[in-house]
């Protein structure tokens, strides 16, 4: 049965979307607590990456060129290009929804190898941490701007249709 995994894909699907709305209207060097907010986003999208589908097995992305760089309270000398972290928004998506295609309702129930968490509580935090990360993005956004960036759900894709920003 796939009823579940389906909800939990159309819903991932629309967290990225608005994950990748925000980095199309962030100021990719405003601080957010210490750091440029594009370490925000790679944090995000690291996390999503990692923490998705099992966090104690999982090789590094090549963008990753420091230790640590994934945290951004850690200061690193690598700065990364909007386009690098588009593509690898664009890669870690594919990524989920292939994993969540070969997925069904029981085996949210399991537990990944090595892995202390289940794979619906992975993906739950990653919904809240997304989620979390690209509010953060967005109003920062809206502070400087005034105009807050589109924010969809999987029933509404085509607001985008108008623009990055949600004009009424």
């Amino acid at each position: 049965m796939r009823k579940l995994t389906e909800m939990i894909k159309n819903e991932t699907n629309a967290n990225f979307v608005n994950l990748r709305t925000a980095l199309m209207t962030y100021n990719r060097n405003a601080p957010v607590c210490g750091s440029p907010a594009w370490r925000y986003a790679y944090h995000t999208i690291h996390s999503a990456d990692k923490w998705y589908f099992n966090p104690n097995v999982f090789t590094e992305p090549s963008l990753q060129r420091e230790a640590c760089m994934d945290n951004p309270d850690i200061p690193c000398d690598v700065v990364l290009s909007d386009r690098e972290l588009l593509d690898y928004l664009e890669q870690v998506r594919i990524k989920t929804m292939y994993y969540l295609d070969g997925l069904s309702d029981e085996q949210l129930y399991e537990y990944p190898e090595s892995c202390p968490f289940m794979r619906l509580e992975l993906i739950l935090r990653q919904f809240r941490h997304i989620s979390f990360h690209t509010g953060m993005l967005n109003g920062q956004t809206a502070e400087r701007t005034g105009r807050f960036p589109v924010y969809v759900s999987p029933n509404n894709l085509e607001r985008l249709e108008k623009g990055y920003y949600d004009e009424g």
